[in-house]
């Protein structure tokens, strides 16, 4: 028992968790900066940075920092996956109970961070930074961002000003089973949302890039959106895909047969052949499609249903119990 007791006071109580990509001329002082900050919390913190297949002397510079810095824990990719991928790394090695990430470009501050957890404190669960006066390009990054801000916005339901700041605190209860893909990074607080979170937003500082060049282009809102769509049909339709596959089956259905009855009223009321008309390949296309979208629905339910069976996942997520005898 005291064992048990010594070994997860060791354990650190916050992560941060840092995607680099390139930033070689930035980490000496943005190392400098995080880790003074850190010091003057009363918390036991671990930094994994993530080298996300950088082809400067990044990992060169992580290492000459890992080697005085104990807490720098530095995770290399053999070639470049992504940010969401370098952060999905850095919170599947994390050890803390609250994670904050943040970019290594120094756009990001590290003095924001207590900020953020103190809020974290007074019981959010997830802190997302806005970058109210944010120091970017205006057409290329701040009016492309505010656009794909409120789109995002407006599909999910969650209002907030900046997805795309790095600079987030959660819990880690809220993201530990979150898995991201794509461009998805940017919608943990959808997705901790979804599991019943509170998500608060606030205004962080935001600074010039000195070094380096921005690793975003305008390409990427096409593929924000399509990941956008991909993570609404997961909150509406991830436990029963039936409803959607199911329902556009039947609405081509019915079109089908609205053809159909038109198709016929047409040759007993006006004598017009079938075949002279598109109806007849209508008909039988809307039906094809629409029998196939049901089966597309049932070949989904059994997916989904393999999916939780396979893993013992429950189709819920508990908050708390109360007066529960603890199991075995």
């Amino acid at each position: 028992m005291e064992e048990e007791r010594s070994n997860a006071s060791l354990e650190p109580h916050l992560s941060i968790l840092v995607p680099i990509y390139n930033e070689a001329d930035n980490i000496d002082e943005f190392c400098e900066v995080l880790f003074t900050v850190l010091q003057t919390l009363s918390l036991k913190f671990e930094v994994i940075a993530v080298n996300d297949g950088s082809t400067d002397q990044s990992m060169e510079r992580l290492r000459d920092e890992a080697a005085r810095r104990p807490e720098l824990k530095i995770i290399n990719f053999r070639r470049n996956y992504g940010q969401t991928a370098a952060l999905m790394a850095a919170i599947d090695h994390a050890s803390g109970e609250t994670f904050v990430a943040i970019d290594a470009d120094l756009q990001n501050d590290p003095n924001d961070i207590p900020r953020l957890l103190a809020l974290l404190d007074e019981g959010y669960d997830v802190v997302s930074g806005w970058r109210q006066h944010r120091m970017d390009a205006l057409i290329s990054r701040n009016l492309v961002s505010s656009f794909a801000n409120h789109l995002i916005s407006y599909m999910s339901g969650v209002h907030l000003n900046d997805y795309g700041c790095t600079l987030k605190a959660y819990r880690r209860d809220v993201i530990k089973d979150v898995r991201l893909y794509g461009e998805m990074h940017r919608f943990i607080p959808i997705y901790a949302k979804m599991m019943g979170a509170k998500v608060v937003e606030i205004p962080v500082a935001h600074h010039a890039r000195r070094h380096g060049e921005s690793k975003y282009g305008l390409e990427r809102v096409i593929k924000i959106v399509l990941d956008l769509m991909v993570v609404q049909f997961l909150d509406r339709y991830f436990v029963k895909p039936m409803y959607i596959f199911g329902g556009f089956g039947i609405a081509v259905l019915l079109i089908s047969a609205l053809t159909f009855l038109i198709m016929i009223y047409l040759k007993i009321v006006y004598g017009v052949s079938m075949i002279r008309t598109p109806l007849l390949l209508i008909t039988a296309f809307t039906f094809l499609v629409g029998f196939v979208a049901i089966l597309m629905g049932l070949m989904a339910e059994m997916v989904v249903r393999t999916y939780f069976e396979s893993q013992n996942r429950a189709p819920y997520v508990v908050r708390e119990l109360v007066n529960f005898e603890e199991k075995p």
